[in-house]
């Protein structure tokens, strides 16, 4: 613990200094909260690598944003290693429990109301983001899950002022906050919300992340702990009763296990991308909007498709309508019910979708298309499922070492404050992510529907969450991703077309103004309004749109460029000079800090046994990243 001891004077130096933009060769971490920041650069500046940094931001995160992740979620953790150049997936997404049913959220053949549905134990899955952690930890990492523990710890137990953020959704939460009294006492003390810049400590959560430090993972998913955690998730809502009481178990958390995944890999005009595959759709969907979207000049304003014109805002609105009408009708958990991959990304089926794009009007609801003589490993036919209500929230993080290793990770607990629920005596939120399955059983016989998105025991709900590597002449250049439910993989869209259509500088790729349309019937909402958005969407651009027939913007002359949309945390390497540069999204309070180790590691610790929560399907793999 001395090499972690934390120097409060090179902290302030960074923090003072840390604009979002900076550039270094050595450690770089880009993350939506400076405290978690911070806790990332502590353990780059002990010698940590990236793998060991990741686990300190996502556990710092839990204290200083637990309305977006935290112990009771997952998420999903993409690592390059520099040493063998070899990338991997850390899939820590919650699991439904063994007595899950395809029903359980349409008991009566009706489903349940999302805001009651989404605040009871049956919305609660077998978290995952603990085991995902620790997995990686074990699989790559230099330091022990104590040390990552650490500044959350501190955090916890010695508190932090609350932001404008955090306060901003405890004032806005839908009631969230108030439905149980452990979330209560500790977000509205005295039946008042914490405002911006009151003093947050949380005794409790600083105790568990003290019982995980001594006990390892096994503390989480066994024992007391465990046994809390399953008694929390029994609270139901009185309009629901018995039937909004969760359905985990003891049982279902010992047997929760991460999976080792490789990343989903496409191609666009050269650049190349590696992605989330399913069990979430943001890697796919959004290689397949690339892949509809490299067909039109963006980025030749001499054609009319720069940044912000007509031309190119109604290809993309265009492009997200069909792969959204897709995403919905053939995405589910792969480990349950084979996803189409090769034929959705098949340049034959995707140059006959695009075709479908009209450059002078709009087209009407797009239905999903049949990639199935495309694709040779399925043979089954799918039904589009409703979309439902999405949440603003998440987080994502970038990392890069003085090696060159990367992470690129999204976590969360689903919809802002998950279900509401905290575990008594414990201090942490369960998630609501059974909400992301079909409310409704879509599997049918008679129309050949499997039910992909249906819930099922142990099956993983489908996810938005996109965090992303880009890669020129093999080599990683930067790594992304963002909050922000299904319009995670628009934010990462328009970013990619920032940087390689567009040719913009990261910083300004991030913080230009985004567009996004997350349903195929093709609502338009776009961003305006803050001065860092720039070049802004001007209202004849929104004029030319309403004129081809797209909805969503409002009134004539009018700018209807008002939402706020994702969060996106940035790291970035330059092949030519080495440097190693951040960029995090004003749209949080984001904060970019580059670090320079005071001295080498001494050589890492000897390999250890693979951890009891990775799948046994999973324990082939690569030597450990470099950082020692």
């Amino acid at each position: 613990m001395n090499r972690l001891a934390h120097c409060t004077r090179w902290l302030v130096l960074c923090l003072l200094s840390s604009p979002l933009l900076a550039a270094s060769p050595d450690g770089v971490v880009a993350v939506s909260h400076p405290a978690a920041a911070a806790a990332g650069a502590r353990m780059l500046a002990a010698g940590g690598n990236a793998i060991d940094a990741a686990a300190a931001v996502q556990f710092a995160l839990n204290v200083v944003e637990p309305q977006s992740s935290g112990l009771g979620g997952g998420g999903f953790m993409l690592v390059h290693l520099a040493k063998t150049g070899e990338s991997f997936i850390v899939d820590s997404r919650e699991r439904a429990p063994a007595a899950a049913r395809a029903d359980m959220f349409a008991p009566d053949g009706l489903p349940m109301p999302f805001p009651l549905a989404s605040t009871s134990g049956l919305a609660v899955g077998v978290p995952g983001t603990l085991r995902g952690v620790d997995t990686a930890l074990r699989r790559w990492g230099t330091f022990k899950l104590a040390d990552a523990l650490a500044p959350a710890i501190e955090l916890a137990e010695h508190g932090f002022r609350v932001n404008r953020f955090l306060a901003a959704d405890i004032a806005d939460d839908g009631g969230r906050t108030r439905l149980q009294p452990e979330t209560a006492a500790i977000f509205r003390p005295g039946g008042v919300p914490l405002a911006e810049g009151d003093w947050l400590v949380q005794p409790d959560l600083a105790k568990t992340l003290k019982l995980l430090a001594a006990g390892g993972s096994n503390a989480f998913y066994r024992g007391p702990l465990a046994r809390a955690i399953v008694n929390a998730q029994q609270r139901t809502r009185s309009e629901l009763g018995a039937a909004g009481k969760g359905r985990m178990t003891l049982a279902d958390l010992d047997q929760y296990r991460v999976t080792i995944r490789q990343p989903l890999v496409g191609h666009y005009r050269g650049w190349t991308l590696a992605g989330m595959p399913p069990p979430s759709s943001g890697g796919l969907t959004m290689l397949q909007m690339l892949g509809l979207l490299e067909r039109f000049p963006l980025g030749d304003a001499a054609l009319g498709y720069g940044f912000g014109s007509p031309h190119t805002l109604h290809a993309m609105i265009e492009a997200m309508r069909l792969a959204f009408a897709d995403r919905a009708v053939w995405i589910g958990d792969d480990d349950t019910m084979p996803v189409p991959r090769q034929g959705l990304l098949h340049a034959d089926y995707l140059a006959a979708r695009a075709a479908l794009i009209k450059p002078d009007s709009r087209m009407d609801t797009p239905q999903a298309g049949d990639p199935l003589p495309w694709d040779a490993a399925t043979a089954v036919r799918h039904k589009p499922s409703p979309a439902r209500q999405q949440s603003p929230h998440t987080t994502h993080f970038s990392i890069v070492d003085r090696w060159g290793n990367v992470v690129s990770y999204t976590s969360t607990i689903e919809f802002t404050w998950g279900s509401g629920i905290t575990v008594p005596g414990y201090g942490f939120l369960l998630n609501n992510e059974l909400t992301d399955f079909n409310f409704v059983p879509a599997a049918n016989a008679a129309t050949g529907n499997p039910g992909a998105n249906d819930v099922a025991p142990a099956k993983r709900p489908r996810s938005s969450m996109a965090p992303t590597l880009l890669f020129r002449h093999g080599k990683p250049v930067a790594a992304y991703g963002s909050p922000g439910g299904a319009t995670i993989i628009n934010s990462v869209l328009n970013v990619t077309l920032n940087l390689i259509d567009h040719g913009m500088p990261l910083q300004q790729a991030i913080a230009a103004p985004r567009l996004s349309v997350t349903h195929a019937a093709g609502r338009v909402s776009c961003e305006g309004g803050a001065a860092f958005m720039q070049p802004h969407f001007s209202v004849a651009a929104q004029d030319a749109l309403r004129k081809l027939g797209h909805i969503g913007l409002g009134e004539t002359g009018t700018d209807g460029c008002r939402a706020t949309i994702g969060s996106v945390q940035a790291v970035a390497i330059d092949l030519t000079t080495g440097a190693h540069y951040g960029a995090a999204d004003p749209r949080r309070e984001g904060t970019v800090i580059q670090v320079e180790p005071a001295q080498p590691r001494p050589a890492s610790r000897p390999a250890r046994p693979w951890p009891s929560g990775v799948d046994e399907t999973t324990r082939t793999g690569p030597a450990r990243a470099s950082g020692r």
